[in-house]
């Protein structure tokens, strides 16, 4: 069983789960597809180790990383794909081919995407900046809306409001 929290934010509500070691999942509650919280799993008005504080700080826009603990579970190639996107920094993209010779994979860009897309810690381990080789969105698990809310608000607190 797993205990989790919303947090609300301006494109709609982030849902945080954890256990005892750490957060395990987080999602957009309003994305298509989004899942379905289990009838278990216990609602808790804030989220452990700080998420809810750190999240609603990074949205708006005072912080720029987080600290709390994560606990990802994947396949080899995408436990790789995801610690390369936490050295992504903030305000900034690559591309998937960039990720790919990063790993020393040039050519598996495709797969890139698709461990990008099993993500199962979006905004703290940064998909969104993540783009296709020409500069377009590409896609996003929750949604090209949210990705690229996240882009403009890493952009606009980089260079500070305009």
């Amino acid at each position: 069983m797993l205990e989790y929290a919303l947090v609300p934010t301006p494109v709609g509500e982030l849902a945080v789960a954890w256990g005892g070691e750490g957060i395990k999942r987080i999602w957009f509650v309003e994305a298509e597809g989004a899942p379905i919280v289990p009838a278990d799993w216990s609602r808790q008005a804030t989220a452990a180790f700080g998420a809810s504080e750190q999240l609603t700080s990074y949205l708006s826009g005072n912080r720029r990383g987080f600290d709390f603990p994560l606990v990802l579970r994947g396949t080899d190639f995408q436990m790789s794909v995801w610690s390369e996107l936490q050295k992504i920094p903030y305000g900034t993209t690559v591309s998937y081919g960039q990720i790919a010779t990063a790993l020393g994979q040039p050519g598996v860009s495709r797969a890139v995407g698709g461990a990008n897309n099993k993500n199962p810690i979006p905004v703290v381990v940064p998909c969104h900046r993540v783009v296709a080789a020409n500069g377009a969105f590409g896609g996003y698990a929750g949604g090209v809306q949210f990705k690229r809310f996240l882009l403009d608000h890493e952009l606009r607190h980089s260079f500070g409001e305009t």
